[in-house]
């Protein structure tokens, strides 16, 4: 559970990004609205990744599913924006139940390859399909409220990392936690695995699909390319790494940090921008493979001796 200084900390720092479109500019505020859908995506991702060890890289079907439930239930049936996230919710958890009960029998890297090919698989799908606009895409009802798209951002992801907090602490994140460190060990002591992953991966796919339809709305429109981008599972993956997976705040913290930075160097040099990811992964798996929460915890105590042992747990 966290003390009392986090919350409040937590309350503070919650409070200062609600009153972002009151002071910034329109560029912030559009900077924040990808800064926070990109937080609630490695939230997201930390469910399956961080806390349960199982590596998907499938998660942005879920978020290509959203954007599509909405769009679709928006521009083909008329209905409101609200329904057509709940649409998009009930396609993306769907998805991830029938999947993932055959696919999480899997481990490691070949759970990892298999998300991966249901990214592909459904990308191709929707753009042989009518009703999706095909490889055209679709056109979604414009709106110019940045305002609002902002502040639905920002309780998406308080609403996210409030579950994870709570998973951090509850019977199920325990579960979760004893499948990563020893599944069979897990399974003996009576945690019934195959329900709580596939709770977990259900859970990850609600939470990123909510993401996929906001950010759909707000750029009004979508198509296959961009709805089942696989480098945005990636950029998710390795936000989550670099905060700290399995931790609360950790995704958080890394997500803003690393958005911050790649919006610098976008503005500056669009190639350094493109290979910061690339460099960001092999910094953190080799000297902070658990990322900057466990920095924050460990190394005031041990100084530079803390970044000598992680060279040398990765044997370098």
């Amino acid at each position: 559970m966290m003390n009392k200084k986090t919350s409040i900390a937590a309350a503070i720092a919650v409070a200062l990004l609600a009153s972002v479109p009151l002071f910034g500019s329109d560029v912030v505020v559009q900077f924040g609205i990808d800064a926070l859908s990109m937080a609630t995506l490695a939230q997201a991702w930390n469910l399956m990744g961080g806390f349960t060890g199982y590596p998907s890289f499938g998660n942005s079907v879920f978020y290509g599913l959203g954007a599509y439930g909405t769009a679709i239930a928006m521009t083909k049936f008329g209905m409101p924006f609200g329904v057509g996230l709940a649409a998009g919710v009930a396609a993306a958890t769907s998805c991830a139940a029938l999947v993932g009960l055959p696919i999480l029998r899997l481990r490691g890297p070949y759970f990892a390859i298999a998300t991966l090919g249901v990214n592909g698989a459904m990308a191709e799908i929707v753009s042989n399909l009518r009703i999706a606009g095909a490889d055209v895409g679709l056109v979604l009802p414009l709106t110019r409220n940045d305002a609002s798209f902002y502040e639905l951002s920002l309780a998406l992801l308080v609403f996210c990392t409030g579950c994870v907090a709570w998973a951090a602490t509850s019977r199920f994140g325990m579960g979760l936690v004893a499948i990563r460190e020893d599944e069979a060990a897990a399974s003996t002591m009576g945690v019934n695995a195959t329900l709580y992953k596939v709770a977990a991966f259900v859970l990850a796919a609600a939470f990123t699909a909510v993401a996929g339809g906001i950010h759909a709305y707000w750029s009004t429109f979508i198509d296959p390319a961009s709805a089942f981008d696989s480098t945005l599972n990636v950029r998710m993956v390795i936000m989550c790494v670099f905060g700290g997976p399995g931790t609360v705040f950790g995704p958080v913290v890394g997500s803003f940090i690393l958005s911050a930075i790649y919006e610098v160097l976008a503005a500056q040099i669009s190639t350094a921008a493109a290979l910061l990811f690339g460099v960001v992964i092999v910094v953190a798996v080799i000297f902070m493979p658990k990322g900057l929460a466990d920095l924050v915890q460990q190394a005031p105590g041990v100084g530079w001796r803390y970044f000598v042992r992680n060279i040398r747990e990765n044997g370098i």
